[in-house]
């Protein structure tokens, strides 16, 4: 059952558009601070996917769009054989696929926290730049529904 406050005010849910969009951005943002674990081998539908999400908050592209950039990070994903990489690529295709559903913008931010476990780097130093970059007005929300969820530890 999904979280009410993750769903849209216009399919039922309190969830505000101006709430919405700030997801998606921080969904995006978890997912460029990952990229260059990929170095320089960026998959440009990766580069094009993150841009047409945030062309999504700006009126610019429809969640059809969103949609489609997202399946195209998801195929880039099963090209990859690193899991490193594959958790990024994950990662940019759930961030992509929130203006469709804002709960993947949390598990954009899980799959950047898998791609930096996968580093031997601190999930730790991680999550709390994630939590540093969460805007004030959907912090608590994030916070809630995160712990709920079975995220990497």
């Amino acid at each position: 059952m999904r979280d009410k406050r993750f769903v849209a005010e216009h399919r039922g849910g309190t969830l505000k558009l101006e709430q919405h969009k700030q997801l998606v951005i921080w969904a995006c943002r978890c997912v460029e601070n990952v990229l260059p674990l990929i170095g320089n081998s960026v998959d440009i539908k990766l580069a094009n996917s993150i841009k047409t999400a945030i062309d999504w908050t700006n009126g610019n592209a429809t969640v059809g769009n969103a949609r489609n950039a997202s399946l195209d990070a998801i195929a880039v994903a099963r090209m990859l054989t690193d899991p490193k990489e594959i958790a990024v690529a994950k990662a940019v295709g759930h961030a992509v696929a929130t203006p469709h559903m804002t709960d993947h913008s949390l598990r954009a931010a899980d799959y950047a926290l898998k791609a930096i476990k996968l580093s031997g780097k601190s999930i730790e130093n991680e999550r709390k730049w994630q939590d540093d970059h969460l805007p004030p007005e959907i912090y608590e929300l994030v916070q809630i529904v995160r712990e709920k969820m079975n995220v990497i530890k």
